[in-house]
């Protein structure tokens, strides 16, 4: 274009320029001619889209059979502003869909009118309306026998309701709405029927914590009261259970999902915004009952597959947590625990080895994690697992893809047709025959059976629900399609054509890669699951902290989190806080600063247990950070024993030995058996008022001195007494011998001194008598501040 633009002829003189615009205009008259033509009868044929819409609320039966009367029924509103006249509805069959793609054409555009809408079936199958006033809703019924429908060969036809009409602006009959779907013709059985493997899942979001009551029972605690409104009739839950019993499905649970309504039907509390907790309501425990008991009935007979507990983030373990020493053990946990819970609650043995990433989109480090715990059957999704080879039709869903592992490939277009806004009649409708369409579309695609597994989103509405049982029934009840378990698909021959090659992880989708849980989030678990195994060594009843914390670890990387990062880490943080708490009912109380008066005192130390369960397997250390100063029984520190019973407390009292004079700090620290600190350390000061040698020497003399000198006084005064006798003679002697006034009769009658006591020793507080170096032991505890006698 550019060359032709700069390579140009010589200039043309101005009457051969006026000759040539003639011409030009002349030969572009027919062609003008005709494009007016074209503009003036296209308005005959389709009006501006939206003027009229069409809703189809309801076809009935979904796929018809020969001896079938179709009824279809709906709704037409003039969104226009001006009133139609002359309007009817009529009902138009299209043309043989060939290709699962057509089915998708039309499904993403079923309002265009500017599609193969087919012709009108006639006058005879319409209803007509004298006009259709802006705004206001019309209803509409038609019925027309199968036969009439001029359908040949067996496969899904394009199917629309159209509404005709005149406008002032435009009084002529046109096309002014449509709603295209589509309609399954299978006429008679099919030779050969696709094996359909349905899921139906019942799976909800976390509602328990870890924390429990403290009494023997340990009453659970919910977050809120939400599941009980799940499983209330008419609730979600409640609406999955009751649909799902009259279906061909394998039932894929959530084992976290039936230990909640297990416990909420005998007694729960629920946790209110300021930290306290109510208690559930009495008919919220007999809704759990009925549930449980319709779930048990529903599931009787039928495939079970358990998910591992609390449905674990897959691909968030593979993309970021297995960065995390520990993460992948949670995942072997919650695999244990699934089986168990399930047979305990349901009665039923359920399937284990099945391993359900989030939408089933699979890489290497997402095929690794699924089956590190034991699965080896992935299911994903054909959006993820994309056919490479061109293949003409859709393969069975049975993929080996090396060591073992089987990939049970979902099919998208099936998979995804019940997602969005369900809840108009029209939606509902639509979604049910797209489903139909595909299913019928990919039978013929090739007279060899194969297996299809469908696995819709893992928490549909209600009105989700409702579609997919009414497609499944409808399925079910046809003529190109026989149910088949999750298992048997898993075992079914694989097309050996189909691609078994694992997209990248570059492949990943972004979209669901921006939902993943963060690698904070599984340090947080590592932290939490750290500190649980440090706090229950201590306990002689294990299970009342071990299992409740457990499954609230299992819960913190659920898949449910998705989506609500700030409510997914404050429950992981509500649960790391909470055992904290519990954990620090175990501790050791404050001591202030305690006196020595003595060479070697006992120091006791209190611990306190404020558990209801009692404590043990733990030691009590007391170091010296000063052992030159004071030593602990002989060295730097020591360590006993010590075992707590619940509600209690115990002093634990250590011998300490000070070798001088001056303030020593002392650290007590708790130990679990294996050598772990357990708890905060709590440190004191020890102040040391030892009496030195040279002091003690220096008393020693004094004391010596003061019983020589009284000694000495003694011996003087029995002395003088003496010389005094033999000085006075015997007659004095002899008066003095006589009965005086104030002596007793009888030597017996005298006082004497006591057995045993030395001559001239005082009486019991004598005050020449020293006093003692240190006060009488004390049996009471030491208080705070207190002294510490010898």
């Amino acid at each position: 274009m550019a060359d032709a633009a700069e390579i140009q002829g010589p200039s043309a003189s101005p009457a051969r320029r006026r000759l040539r615009r003639a011409g030009a205009l002349l030969a572009g008259a027919p062609l003008l001619a005709g494009l007016l033509q074209l503009t003036a009868t296209e308005p005959a044929q389709a009006a501006p889209a939206d003027s009229v819409s069409v809703a189809l609320d309801s076809l009935t039966p979904s796929a018809p059979t020969e001896d079938d009367t179709l009824t279809v029924s709906g709704t037409v509103i003039n969104n226009g502003g001006q009133t139609v006249t002359g309007a009817h509805v009529g009902l138009r069959v299209g043309p043989l869909l060939n290709t699962r793609s057509a089915v998708d054409g039309i499904a993403q555009h079923p309002n265009d009118l500017r599609g193969g809408t087919g012709d009108e079936l006639g006058d005879k199958y319409t209803e007509k309306f004298s006009k259709l006033v802006p705004g206001v809703a019309e209803h509409f019924s038609i019925s027309v026998p199968a036969d009439e429908l001029d359908l040949g060969k067996d496969g899904v036809y394009s199917f629309g309701v159209s509404v005709s009409g005149k406008t002032s602006a435009r009084p002529w009959d046109q096309m002014l709405g449509i709603e295209r779907t589509f309609l399954p013709w299978q006429s008679s059985e099919a030779d050969t029927k696709s094996r359909t493997t349905v899921m139906w899942p019942l799976i909800s979001s976390v509602h328990m914590t870890a924390r429990t009551g403290a009494g023997e029972r340990q009453t659970p605690v919910f977050q809120d009261d939400e599941l009980a409104k799940e499983i209330a009739p008419g609730g979600r839950l409640a609406q999955m259970m009751d649909l799902g019993r009259d279906l061909d499905v394998a039932w894929v649970i959530d084992p976290d999902l039936l230990a909640a309504v297990d416990a909420m039907a005998n007694g729960y509390r629920v946790q209110q915004s300021d930290g306290s907790t109510n208690a559930g309501s009495r008919e919220n425990q007999d809704v759990a009952k009925q549930w449980l008991a319709g779930l048990q009935e529903a599931v009787a007979g039928k495939e079970v597959v358990a998910l591992p507990f609390a449905d674990p983030d897959l691909a968030s373990l593979a993309h970021t947590g297995t960065s995390v020493t520990g993460s992948l053990s949670h995942l072997k946990d919650a695999t244990d625990v699934a089986a168990l819970t399930v047979k305990t609650v349901l009665h039923v043995t359920p399937t284990t080895d099945f391993a359900w990433p989030v939408e089933g989109a699979v890489d290497p480090s997402i095929i690794k994690v699924a089956t590190s715990a034991g699965a080896d059957r992935v299911i994903a999704r054909s959006d993820s697992l994309r056919e490479s080879a061109g293949l003409p039709y859709t393969p069975s869903a049975a993929r080996p893809i090396g060591g073992g592992t089987t990939a049970v490939v979902a099919d998208a277009r099936m998979s995804t047709a019940f997602e969005g806004d369900l809840t108009k009649a029209d939606s509902s409708t639509l979604a049910v025959q797209q489903f139909l369409a595909q299913s019928l579309e990919a039978n013929v695609q090739k007279d060899e059976q194969r297996s299809i597994v469908v696995a819709p989103q893992r928490t549909p509405t209600a009105s989700q629900a409702q579609a997919m049982a009414t497609a499944v029934k409808a399925l079910q009840d046809g003529n190109w399609s026989q149910p088949e378990t999750l298992t048997a698909a898993a075992k079914a021959k694989p097309d050996p054509d189909a691609t078994t090659r694992i997209p990248s992880t570059s492949a990943y989708p972004s979209s669901l890669r921006k939902q993943e849980l963060p690698r904070s989030a599984f340090e947080q678990i590592a932290d939490t699951q750290d500190k649980l195994d440090n706090f229950q060594v201590i306990l002689t009843d294990q299970s009342r902290v071990v299992t409740p914390f457990g499954l609230a670890i299992n819960r913190g990387m659920s898949t449910s989190w998705r989506g609500q990062a700030a409510k997914a880490d404050g429950f992981r943080a509500d649960v790391l806080s909470y055992l904290d708490n519990l954990s620090g009912q175990v501790k050791l109380i404050d001591k202030s600063e305690t006196k020595l008066s003595g060479r070697s005192a006992t120091i006791p130390v209190t611990v306190q247990n404020n558990l209801v369960q009692p404590v043990g397997h733990l030691y009590l250390r007391l170091s010296s950070t000063q052992p030159t100063r004071l030593k602990i029984a002989g060295k730097a520190y020591d360590e006993q024993p010590v075992e707590v019973s619940g509600g209690h407390s115990q002093s634990v009292k250590f011998t300490t030995s000070a070798n001088a004079n001056g303030r020593a700090t002392v650290l007590a620290q708790l130990y679990t058996e294996d050598g772990q600190e357990y708890g905060d350390p709590v440190s004191f000061d020890v102040k040391v008022t030892e009496v030195t040698p040279t002091v003690m020497l220096v008393i020693g003399g004094g004391v010596l001195l003061l019983v020589l000198a009284g000694f000495r006084m003694y011996t003087q005064r029995k002395r003088a007494a003496a010389r005094q006798a033999e000085e006075e003679g015997p007659e004095e002697a002899e008066a003095d011998s006589g009965d005086g006034p104030g002596n007793p009769d009888d030597a017996g009658d005298r006082l004497s001194e006591e057995a045993g006591s030395p001559a001239g020793a005082a009486g019991p507080d004598q005050p020449g008598d020293p006093a003692p170096d240190t006060a009488p032991e004390s049996a009471d505890p030491s208080g705070t501040g207190e002294r510490v006698d010898r």
